[in-house]
């Protein structure tokens, strides 16, 4: 029998709030953290918006030495290390002490889907200019996939498995899943998981190459990201980091630790890339499996699903997405659950995106309300032949949410579902 599996932490840093209060504010407000950057307008870039978290100075130094800070250059790291300690501190889990044992128990599953990429650039010309004795002890740390997950670990002490997992935009759900399924297979009591994303043109170029993200809205950017809506033109690139952590219901009950959700199971899987499958198109038939497959996992019924927070990106696919939901759950109209987006208020935040997302799922059940989704007064047709308007909220909900599911879904046709429920 696996062992029960309960979140016991929440940590966030978001583009539209850093830390848990201010998150939730905006999330209940329908905060955008959209912005416009003059920078990507000088790099001649299609769309020159994007989401970033504002990190002060003296946020940073709250959670790196001044030693540290000295030629760091990671946003990537920056951000899963904000998110992911104060997940901890929120679970009342204390860092082991520098001189004492490490935390056997806990472990750190934090992925990411490319980590200093800034950091990298600047070791390019510094190598260009032949100086790499300038380069510094801290490039490969910074530069390494494994980069986010070793910070973690060694700012907490954890000493169970620490890992960094990768899966484009499922990374987030991915990682959770994993350390789900580390906990009640009885190998760790404790695992923190989430995943972080890396800002700026050099990370958001590829997507503005590949035309999938929107230019029709750089006069106004709150109103650029359209999940759902008929006049979605594409995604607004975004970053950040989420973090959660995972606990045995047993190590929770002891500690008297605050619960959010209970983890009822979840599944991963890929299409293939076939059968409409692609490096950047979900193949709908892996889509629904995988949907069912975790429900299956969960060991309950569609119909007890209240919730659903959706991938939902702003692109064409997003009627795709709402029919392979309807087919999966055998629910549509007026019984379909209530969905959002949260890359309506933040944009896409890619690897970054399913544990932000995660985070605003658990504080809607925890707090008992439904987001809004923004700029989705014009539902699309499609979308409205399946699902009625009202499971659509355009603003915030209060209401009783028992059990959500969560999904996401990744370039090279990966998908994760997850599903939770309060306890």
């Amino acid at each position: 029998m696996r062992r029960r599996v309960v979140i016991t932490g929440l940590g966030i840093t978001a583009p539209n709030g850093v830390g848990v209060p201010s998150f939730l504010h905006s999330l209940e407000n329908g905060t955008s953290g959209v912005e416009h950057f003059e920078k990507l307008k000088e790099l001649k870039f299609s769309c020159q918006l994007g989401a970033k978290p504002t990190i002060s100075e003296e946020i940073r130094k709250q959670y790196f030495t001044d030693l540290e800070l000295r030629n760091f250059n990671s946003s990537g790291i920056l951000y899963g290390v904000i998110a992911g300690l104060e997940a901890m501190k929120d679970a009342g889990i204390s860092p082991a002490g520098k001189e004492g044992d490490p935390l056997w128990d806990l472990g750190v599953i934090f992925g990411t889907g490319t980590s200093g990429v800034d950091k990298f650039r600047e070791a390019i010309y510094k190598l260009d200019d032949k100086n790499v004795r300038r380069l510094g002890s801290t490039t490969v740390a910074q530069t390494m996939a494994s980069g986010i997950s070793a910070y973690l670990g060694g700012k907490i002490g954890a000493a169970n498995k620490v890992t960094t997992n990768s899966s484009a935009c499922a990374t987030g759900t991915e990682a959770v899943l994993m350390g789900y399924e580390h906990i009640a297979s009885g190998k760790s009591e404790q695992m923190l998981c989430g995943s972080s994303s890396d800002h700026g043109p050099y990370v958001w170029g590829g997507f503005d190459a590949m035309k999938v993200t929107t230019f029709k809205h750089n006069h106004e950017p709150e109103r650029a990201s359209r999940p759902m809506s008929a006049t979605a033109s594409g995604f607004v690139p975004g970053s950040g980091a989420g973090a959660l952590v995972l606990e045995s219901l047993e190590s929770a009950e002891a500690r008297g630790a605050t619960i959010y959700a209970e983890i009822l199971g979840g599944h991963v899987n890929s299409g293939g890339q076939r059968l409409g499958g692609s490096m950047t198109a979900p193949n709908s038939e892996a889509v629904k499996r995988c949907i069912k497959a975790a429900v299956a996992d969960a060991n309950i019924s569609e119909e007890e699903i209240d919730y659903i927070n959706g991938h939902l990106t702003a692109t064409v696919k997003d009627p795709v997405e709402i029919k392979n939901w309807c087919l999966a759950l055998k629910r549509q109209g007026n019984d379909f659950p209530y969905i959002n987006s949260l890359k309506s208020m933040i944009g896409h935040g890619l690897a970054a995106s399913g544990s932000m997302e995660l985070v605003a799922a658990v504080l809607q059940l925890h707090h008992g309300f439904i987001a809004p989704n923004l700029n989705c007064e014009d539902l699309h047709p499609e979308i409205e032949q399946m699902v009625s308007k009202n499971k659509i909220p355009t603003t915030k909900i209060s209401t009783s949410i028992k059990t959500v599911a969560k999904a996401s879904f990744g370039f090279g046709d990966v998908n994760a579902c997850v599903i939770f429920r309060k306890k």
